[in-house]
């Protein structure tokens, strides 16, 4: 079965807990995007609110809460910002059970390679390692990086950082690509999938569906989100 993970931009602490919410008991894994307004021009919690000043954030990261429902449901970071290798010890202090790096915001591939190779094995072992890649980038640079990851994440468009945004249709190819050079990779989709698109992109190779507006802009979230898993 296809798995399916609901994409949430959370504007602030609210929000994300609402939107949490609202697929708690139904996706036992949820994306957030967090957006720093560098790497991406928008902004998402906690940046949108203060970064490390904001109050719930902070609460969290001194481990005086945890993340919304966190006892119910799995988190998966997507981290598109600048700072996510430099960070890397605060982003795992909100508890995620996987991270996403893009590539585009790395920098040095080769050091990047040796900050994965240098991860703690015990936190390997509890958190999932993922690369994203953009539409333009050429897949070719992600290839040295593969075996030291878990999935690779190829996003749909390259207006990242928004919900909302149409495929582009060159992302078929590049997953044909990746499934073919690499058949067992795990491989996820981030924005524009939708009731046209995901069937073609599970043709294509897909494995992960990461779907935002097509959830949560519909009146029947849960019958949504079987519908789509249904569709592997």
């Amino acid at each position: 079965m296809i798995e399916i993970i609901p994409a949430i931009l959370p504007k602030n602490y609210e929000d994300l807990k609402n939107k949490i919410a609202l697929v708690r008991g139904v996706a036992p894994l949820v994306q957030i995007d967090i957006c720093d307004g560098v790497f991406v021009p928008s902004k998402t919690w906690p940046f949108s609110t203060g970064g490390a000043d904001d109050f719930n954030f902070h609460r969290i990261l001194n481990e005086e809460e945890g993340m919304p429902f966190w006892e119910d449901i799995d988190f998966e970071l997507d981290l598109l910002v600048a700072d996510a290798v430099k960070n890397f010890d605060i982003y795992i202090k909100l508890g995620a059970k996987s991270i996403i790096f893009h590539v585009e915001a790395i920098g040095n591939l080769e050091e990047f390679k040796n900050f994965l190779e240098g991860i703690d094995i015990y936190i390997r072992e509890v958190i999932k390692i993922g690369i994203a890649i953009n539409i333009k980038t050429p897949l070719e640079q992600i290839f040295p990086l593969i075996n030291n990851v878990d999935f690779v994440q190829c996003m749909g468009n390259d207006k990242i950082g928004y919900q909302g945004v149409l495929l582009d249709e060159q992302v078929y190819k590049k997953i044909e690509i990746l499934r073919e050079k690499y058949p067992d990779l795990p491989i996820a989709v981030d924005i524009g999938v939708n009731r046209a698109t995901a069937p073609l992109l599970i043709k294509a190779g897909a494995t992960k569906l990461i779907i935002g507006s097509a959830i949560f802009n519909t009146d029947d979230i849960v019958g949504t989100i079987e519908e789509f898993r249904n569709l592997g």
